[in-house]
């Protein structure tokens, strides 16, 4: 295929001029390996964008999306509706802890936490607390790209540009501990951190909180992984003070952490889950909010007969081309035991990370947790890490994620223990070719 005009498209969060001077162009893309121009093959240590969990181009997802196609392109879904977004949803429901026994669906994991939002707002103020409109995010956390998510979310760089965000808004400390580098998994020191919530409450006021929002695995900042009971902590507080909790599993979802969503791995009820990414396995944008019994009964019952009781939606909400994938994805996932798979490989996956630590002494922690994990390096503003991403993918022929100062990665849940060898074997090349 000839290379196409690169100037047009105004890439997102990419330097544009250095990307386009020696652009990384991907062509096609088969269960674990993305396949340039020329034909050579890079393993997927990423999942794409943390998305494509069942692997790339599986038959049962792609049949589903081109049959959906060719039977209804499109169906409105304000006072109309389609069958396959009903069976979306259920199937979603099923798969979820048992309290959240709704699903609103929107197309990206960025509107799922504005709707999430919003939902929080509507609730409270049908359930006669009007007053209750602050949210309290966490310091590092990434919540999309909408001004909602930037506002509750913790990374500087994501709003500097875009003036103040939402008013009324706080954020929790962050969890990232220097003094627990080099921690397998979960650390047993650090959940009395959600204390901090009380404090903002003494601050603020109960009353005027509607929810706390915090990714259970932090992703983009680095995965920062939550102390043992620290979610549980969080859970107590807001129960005690009326507060809503927002888990964002718009990454840890779909088994990246061996269970259907964090929620079920770290035994935590939620009252709205945001989701996306893997619900399709990145083939058709689609996001959704899961809703807790009692906040949508709340609502849809408290509404006046006749009218909407949320004025909030999508032009392509529950779109059929993303209900088909995503039915498709989820049987997938359960037919190939895809999560129980990713929690089987965890410990082979933590190991073989940690096995980087002695190849470099500008490596100052490894992160993980599932089949997520993250190599940090000396600060240098992201230089050196943004040197070992491409040296990975020019050289190496490994898809590995920079952002800052480490290199992320959350590999296809299809992987085996060979991928995981080769994933740590070129990614520790191109950190010692980057020195």
């Amino acid at each position: 295929m000839q290379t196409p005009e690169l100037s047009p498209y105004w890439m997102p969060f990419t330097a544009n001029r250095q990307y386009k001077s020696q652009p990384r162009l991907l062509e096609r893309a088969k269960d674990m390996h993305y396949y340039d121009q020329s034909g050579r093959a890079v393993l997927d240590g990423t999942a794409g964008l943390w998305c494509c969990n069942a692997g790339h181009n599986r038959s049962a997802i792609t049949q589903a999306i081109q049959s959906q196609a060719d039977t209804l392109d499109y169906a409105p879904s304000f006072q109309m509706g389609h069958p396959l977004a009903f069976e979306a949803a259920k199937r979603l429901v099923d798969m979820a802890p048992d309290n959240l026994t709704h699903a609103f669906f929107a197309n990206s994991g960025s509107e799922a936490v504005d709707s999430a939002m919003k939902i929080a707002l509507a609730y409270h103020a049908v359930n006669g607390q009007p007053q209750r409109t602050r949210f309290i995010g966490r310091h590092g956390g990434y919540h999309g790209v909408g001004f909602g998510g930037i506002s509750v979310g913790g990374l500087v760089n994501n709003r500097r540009q875009f003036g103040h965000g939402l008013s009324g808004v706080d954020h929790l400390p962050s969890l990232k501990d220097p003094k627990l580098a080099f921690t397998k998994g979960q650390s047993n020191e650090g959940a009395d951190k959600a204390d901090h919530l009380i404090e903002l409450i003494g601050l603020h006021g109960a009353d005027t909180i509607a929810a706390v929002i915090v990714e259970p695995v932090q992703g983009s900042a680095g995965v920062i992984v939550p102390p043992e009971g620290y979610l549980q902590r969080l859970r107590e507080h807001c129960d005690a003070h009326g507060i809503l909790l927002i888990l964002d599993e718009v990454i840890t979802g779909f088994g990246r952490l061996g269970a259907p969503f964090a929620a079920q791995r770290f035994d935590v009820r939620a009252d709205l889950i945001t989701c996306a990414k893997g619900l399709t396995s990145g083939t058709v944008p689609m996001g959704a909010v899961l809703v807790d019994q009692k906040v949508h009964d709340t609502m849809v019952n408290g509404a006046p007969e006749g009218q909407i009781e949320l004025f909030h939606g999508y032009t392509y909400s529950g779109h059929p081309l993303a209900a088909a994938s995503a039915i498709a994805t989820l049987e997938l996932y359960q037919h190939e035991n895809l999560f129980d798979r990713a929690r089987e490989l965890e410990g082979y996956w933590e190991s073989a990370l940690h096995s980087l630590r002695e190849l470099d002494d500008g490596i100052v922690d490894i992160r993980n947790l599932g089949l997520m994990g993250a190599v940090e390096f000396e600060p240098s503003g992201g230089t050196r890490a943004y040197r070992i991403f491409e040296n990975a993918f020019f050289e190496q022929d490994l898809l590995v994620r920079a952002s800052g100062d480490f290199i992320v990665m959350s590999p296809p849940l299809i992987l085996t223990k060979a991928d995981i060898d080769q994933i740590v074997t070129r990614l520790g090349k191109a950190i010692q070719a980057c020195r």
